[in-house]
């Protein structure tokens, strides 16, 4: 039984290295880069030839194209903060012998800034990473991607580590990026969100990870997670319901006609009009 280890990266200069070393083991490796500007191509070049440049459009997209370049018998899906064990290879190994399973869930033991989290809703989080090539897709998602298999599935017992999160800047820069698209996502689907919304869904994200699921156990960086999680949440709703209200400004959107009838939409244009010559003088 062959097989394919994906990876997607996007400048994973610093992280990259020791992840391609993990699964040097793999019949192929194969890299789908969004056109890094740090040294994460010339890297992966060291560990594989089946490198290629594809524009971000959401990572569902960018792992779908990662997956349909593969031309092993199973795939072995992860990131570049993620490293594959010694005991992990070898169950890998024995796994994808049984005739009968077409994808198994793999435990992934977190690290935050540095420390292991054993609770929190962080372990020992199973994921769906390894999967026949041919009874597996991806969805199309903006952020969270999701991998379906057709098919019977188990779980294996070895870690995924996953070095999540070096720094809380690191933290904030991502979950920026994630918040951004869980909003544009969102939206798409007619979600709502709001201020008010958010705090409730953030209070309960946070009684969620440091009670019922004993953040507290954790010291300090159960107490941390847990109050960024609830603030990510909270700043989630926020942004969704900003995007409802950008909409509603959209001037562009406002028919010609309903344009020339209205003292309103006279007013607004004299509006724009100032602002883009006071823009153009302070240019």
């Amino acid at each position: 039984m062959s097989i394919s280890v994906i990876i997607i990266t996007y400048n994973e200069e610093k992280r990259l290295e020791p992840c391609l070393k993990s699964v040097a083991w793999a019949d192929e490796i194969i890299v789908v880069d969004s056109f890094s500007k740090d040294k994460t191509v010339e890297i992966a070049q060291r560990y594989t030839n089946r490198i290629f440049c594809h524009s971000f459009k959401g990572y569902g997209h960018q792992k779908a194209f990662a997956l349909a370049q593969a031309k092993g018998e199973w795939v072995l899906s992860i990131d570049a903060d993620e490293r594959v064990s010694d005991k992990l290879k070898k169950e890998i190994k024995e796994a994808i012998k049984r005739p009968d399973i077409s994808g198994y869930y793999i435990p992934r033991r977190n690290f935050f800034c540095g420390q292991l989290i054993r609770h929190s809703g962080w372990s020992p989080d199973y994921q769906l990473r390894l999967f026949r090539r041919d009874r597996a897709y991806f969805e199309e998602r903006l952020v969270h991607e999701k991998v379906v298999v057709k098919g019977k599935v188990g779980y294996l017992k070895a870690p995924l580590l996953h070095y999540t999160y070096n720094s809380l800047d690191e933290f904030l820069e991502k979950m920026g990026r994630y918040t951004k698209f869980w909003a544009e996502e969102q939206k798409k689907k007619g979600k709502k969100g709001g201020i008010l919304k958010g705090f409730g869904h953030g209070v309960w994200t946070f009684f969620k990870m440091y009670l019922l699921r004993l953040g507290f156990l954790d010291g300090r960086y159960g107490l941390l997670l847990a109050s960024l999680y609830a603030s990510y949440t909270l700043i989630k709703y926020a942004m969704l319901d900003e995007k409802w209200k950008m909409q509603v400004l959209d001037f562009s959107r406002i028919p010609v006609s309903f344009k020339k009838k209205t003292q309103t939409t006279t007013w607004i244009n004299q509006a724009m009009t100032q602002t883009n010559t006071a823009r153009n003088v302070l240019v």
